[in-house]
């Protein structure tokens, strides 16, 4: 079987479903990622950040809560361990580096949980897992960047522990179209659902607040 969509039917099409109490995990939407120069600059993360206005604003009306998550490293770099020396982009992610900023127009509401992480998954090394288990939550909707790294690990991850996840594809962003698409696909066929920004807000609104 040559045909991908034909080699992948009936063994990875199946769903996971949006459940009844969904949270928005906003991942490193970072300046990093959004000024033009930057080693980590990427056009399409600026989009899918611009994209995730709605999601997020919506997701505010019926307070399903959003969780941020940003990179910061000690400045000698020992919490980064062998993940800052494959990529040394990353040695920006200190604090008052304003590259490790969030991008202004998807930066955490007063109210709204923050958690630091080191590596590419959002569960791993941090708090996550027990706060949402904390809150109830059975759905998590991953926005941010970049979708063949820090997407992709926290989807398997989220899965792993239990949980539904959505992608909404507009909202979350790489450096170039290949991996974006791949491991959109991927993630699509092993790990969740990846639903467009449309159908994901219409889930949103039936949720009750």
């Amino acid at each position: 079987m040559t045909d991908r969509d034909e080699n992948y039917r009936g063994v990875f099409d199946g769903a996971v479903g949006f459940g009844k109490a969904p949270a928005i995990l906003a991942i490193d939407f970072l300046q990093a990622y959004s000024t033009p120069g930057a080693p980590l600059y990427a056009p399409a993360v600026v989009e899918a950040a611009m994209r995730s206005v709605a999601l997020f604003e919506a997701a505010r009306r019926v307070c399903v809560p959003i969780i941020h998550t940003r990179v910061l490293y000690h400045p000698t770099y020992l919490d980064g361990g062998l993940f800052v020396k494959k990529v040394p982009a990353l040695r920006a992610m200190v604090r008052g580096e304003p590259l490790a900023e969030f991008i202004p127009q998807v930066a955490p509401a007063a109210d709204e949980l923050v958690l630091v992480k080191n590596y590419a998954s959002a569960f791993f090394g941090t708090s996550l897992a027990a706060t949402l288990t904390s809150m109830g939550i059975d759905t998590i909707v991953l926005t941010g960047c970049s979708t063949s790294g820090c997407i992709r690990a926290t989807a398997i991850d989220g899965l792993q522990h239990g949980y539904r996840v959505v992608v909404p594809r507009e909202c979350v962003g790489d450096r170039h179209h290949a991996p974006h698409e791949a491991n959109l696909f991927d993630i699509n066929a092993k790990y969740g659902d990846v639903l467009g920004l449309d159908e994901v807000l219409s889930l949103l609104s039936g949720v009750r607040s």
